[in-house]
């Protein structure tokens, strides 16, 4: 005889899976106040008893007792269940009943898969059958109670309570085949009544041992019983368990193992199942599903079979499993369709970002391209922009409007070529490189692929993944990509590539190469202020389960966000001061402060702290400093040119952490000067009686390039005149040692930076005018433009005839 224990005991049949509470005594005495009815719905079961207070789970096939408990299920779930005396009989009638039997509620009706109901019952008391009342559709019999007998509480019942949890438990700990939940449930049994019910139903004992238990009114003898019952299970363990100890001390270790797996060998022959040949199987037949190459498929073939003939406790076999496995899961020619409507793209980018027009256009302009090709032999997108301007979100939208699988794989940081091509299989825990892993998640041998921050990738000790990434972008080699691990070719031609960067110059020059580069540049106040309301602050009311009408933004409240919270061409520092002030009014709702609905500049001061000045103009009281534009990778920016003059031998000073270039913009425009001193009215002895220093403010901040050559020209001219230099004033611009003003890059930003800082006027080269020309109207609203080709030209255009103080003289 051996204790059985099913889980279902335990675990509710609910779908939150909540433990049901085991029965207290209070329960007890509500179920023996429960009423009997005069006739109950009889359910007879050909194998199992149900005891009191016990849940089980019972399959019902006949089609009597299927009309029965769906019939009580509609009304009030109350039926009786007795036992069958011949378990055998398919259509038992009234007099192959037992007479004791037990009522009980449905608690749930599951329909299998098979056709069958399996109904959970709870038993709640016994009863006893009178007699037969209807036989269709199913039986029907009038029934009396059977009370329960000396159920008073004595130390006797005690004793026999703790002892047979004592023994329960002791079977529970040895027998390999309960549960170790079964011992909570008998640790959490209070009541010898239910403890005996609960024993005596999940004991392995014939039907009619388990009859004779119901039909014993007394308490005291039934309890006995079982434990008389439990005693020689016990015995019968621990004498089972002594031999096979042992008989396993006698058994060397080698020896054990040999026959452990003889028996399991043994054993699954027995079966019919043998686990590594029902996988090989399975791979075989999730093959056949495989829409891959003939090369793949002989690749496979030749695999599998290897597979075959290894020795499953090798460690080769793990590897070659997971190796098998790989090119199963890889989606090889499997593509999903696309959807070249370029209205719907139109529809979506615009959905999605506000602004960014020559972006779009050009997004459009490619996939026309593509449309028109059908195939995706074209250079690779790169969007190309500072910071928090959407170039990622770019991707998926595009990813959306064609109706293609989006995976976007971060290549910041990445120093190691095995990332992008894999390990050889033969090293311990080789895995696939980063692009196959990706398109098995994707499923498709054709989603939209972004590469994330394609400027970060580094150059280390393990190779270079940009080189790497030569093979995976050239549409003349990536047709044939090989990955280390799979070490077969794969058809990367049909994957739309997306690339994103900040900056340009750290990209390796043959990769660029292969780069449609498009570039995203920053937003003005007013789009920002559009991206603020379409996108950003219903993005944080929904993140934070706000209503609308409990918070709101004024177009004012945005543009002072912008000018004095954030400095910065993209919105994702925007999008994070709208977070906070939103998380603020979550507080303030959750803990029923008063609040305005709109938002005011006292909140943000009070949310975000005080403002930070930005970089704005300086007047021009002082001579020998100008205003410059640069360019950054989060932006433009305005910067001040700082020069000024001390008596001594002509010598140069350059602080404010520049870099080499920048240097030799000075000494050009310093050595300019010299020569064509006669352009400022001044004695060309004088650069020889005066040093000169000059100074770009935050020393902490590297600087570096070309465009300030025309500002530091300005600058020192400004210097040994002493002439003011223009109100509202900025400029921009490369200068040669023959006088010429060469053009430079990055113009947006730096006209949306000195937008910024109250510049109303700006002087480039005339070469630069075609850049302005391109940029939207709003854009540039609002700002003069002075188009110049030689460096005198600066010069008079933006130092006034007033000056300062007297003119330098030699000494």
């Amino acid at each position: 005889m051996t204790f059985e224990f099913d889980p279902i005991f335990l675990v509710n049949e609910a779908p939150d899976h909540e433990f049901i509470p085991l029965l207290t005594n209070e329960d007890e005495e509500l179920m023996d106040k429960e009423h009997t009815p005069e006739t109950l719905p009889i359910l007879p079961l050909r194998n199992t008893v149900l005891f009191p207070g016990v849940v089980i789970p019972i399959t019902v096939g006949r089609d009597k007792s299927i009309r029965l408990v769906q019939d009580a299920n509609k009304g009030n779930k109350t039926i009786g269940v007795v036992s069958q005396k011949n378990p055998d009989l398919e259509e038992p009638l009234f007099d192959d009943l037992h007479t004791i039997g037990t009522q009980a509620t449905i608690l749930r009706m599951l329909s299998m898969p098979d056709g069958s109901t399996t109904v959970i019952l709870q038993g709640k008391k016994r009863f006893e059958i009178k007699g037969l009342v209807e036989t269709e559709p199913y039986f029907k019999a009038q029934v009396i109670e059977f009370p329960e007998t000396n159920r008073k509480a004595s130390k006797q019942q005690q004793a026999l309570h703790e002892s047979l949890k004592e023994i329960s438990l002791r079977i529970i700990k040895i027998s390999p085949d309960i549960p170790s939940e079964a011992s909570m449930a008998i640790k959490n049994i209070n009541g010898l009544s239910f403890l005996t019910n609960f024993i005596s139903s999940n004991m392995k004992a014939a039907v009619h041992d388990k009859q004779a238990l119901l039909e014993m009114a007394d308490l005291e003898e039934r309890a006995k019983k079982v434990l008389e019952h439990l005693t020689k299970e016990l015995s019968m363990l621990e004498m089972k368990n002594e031999i096979q100890k042992r008989a396993h001390g006698d058994i060397q270790k080698q020896q054990r193992e040999y026959f452990l797996h003889q028996q399991i060998k043994q054993i699954q022959e027995e079966l019919g199942a043998n686990p590594i040949k029902e996988e090989i199987e399975e791979k075989k037949k999730r093959a056949l599903d495989k829409k891959w190459p003939e090369h793949v498929e002989k690749t496979f073939q030749k695999e599998i079979s290897k597979m075959e003939r290894m020795n499953a406790q090798s460690a080769e076999f793990s590897v070659q499993a997971n190796y098998i496995e790989t090119l199963l899961d890889l989606p090889w020619d499997l593509c999903s369709e696309d959807d070249f409507n370029l209205k719907k793209a139109k529809e979506v980018l615009d959905r999605d970002h506000f602004g960014l027009e020559k972006v779009k256009e050009r997004i459009i302009e490619h996939l026309a391209v593509l449309k028109i090709k059908n195939d995706m032999k074209s250079p690779i997108i790169c969007l190309y922009g500072p910071p928090g301007v959407g170039k990622t979100s770019l991707g998926k939208s595009i990813a959306e409007a064609l109706g293609r699988k989006y995976v976007r794989m971060a290549l910041g940081g990445l120093h190691d070529e095995a990332e992008i091509r894999g390990h050889r299989k033969t090293y311990i825990g080789a895995m696939p490189g980063r692009i196959l892993q990706s398109l098995k998640k994707a499923g498709t041998s054709n989603p939209l692929f972004v590469l994330d921050e394609i400027d970060k990738t580094a150059q280390g000790v393990h190779g270079d993944p940009s080189s790497a990434l030569l093979e995976v972008l050239d549409p003349e080699q990536n047709h044939a990509f090989h990955d280390n691990y799979v070490d077969i070719d794969y058809d990367l031609s049909k994957v739309m590539f997306v690339a994103t960067c900040n900056a340009l110059n750290t990209i390796q020059p043959a990769l660029r190469d292969r780069l449609e580069i498009i570039e995203v540049n920053g937003y003005t106040v007013e789009e920002k202020t559009e991206i603020a309301k379409r996108h950003l602050v219903p993005k944080q009311l929904r993140e934070t389960g706000i209503a609308e009408n409990q918070i709101q933004f004024t177009d004012q409240i945005i543009v002072k966000l912008v000018e004095e919270y954030t400095n910065e061409s993209g919105v994702r520092n925007l999008e994070k001061r709208i977070g906070k002030l939103v998380r603020n009014r979550a507080k303030q709702l959750a803990l029923e402060e008063k609040f305005h609905v709109q938002v005011e500049a006292e909140d943000l001061h009070k949310v975000l702290g005080p403002s930070h000045e930005k970089d704005k103009y300086s007047d021009n009281e002082v001579a020998g400093v100008v205003t410059g534009l640069a360019w950054t990778p989060t932006g433009g920016d305005i910067l001040f040119i700082e020069t000024s003059l001390t008596k001594g031998t002509g010598k140069l000073t350059l602080t404010g952490n520049l870099g080499d270039v920048m240097k030799e913009s000075a000494m050009i425009a310093l050595e300019y000067l010299k020569a064509h001193s006669a352009m400022l009215d001044i004695d060309a002895d004088i650069f020889e009686k005066w040093n000169v220093h000059i100074h770009v403010p935050q020393g902490a901040v590297p600087k570096d390039g070309p465009s300030a050559g025309i500002t530091i020209l300005t600058a020192i001219a400004s210097a040994f005149t002493q002439r003011k230099v223009k109100k509202y004033l900025a400029m921009t611009g490369e200068i040669t040692l023959r006088g010429r003003v060469l053009p430079v890059g990055g113009v947006k930003e730096k006209i949306l930076a000195a937008k910024r800082a109250g510049i109303k006027e700006i002087i480039m080269s005339e070469r630069n005018r075609r850049d302005i020309e391109e940029i939207n109207e709003r854009y540039v609203k609002g700002l003069k433009f002075q188009y110049v080709t030689e460096m005198y030209e600066v010069v008079d255009r933006a130092l006034l005839k007033e000056k300062v103080g007297n003119a330098l003289k030699v000494a």
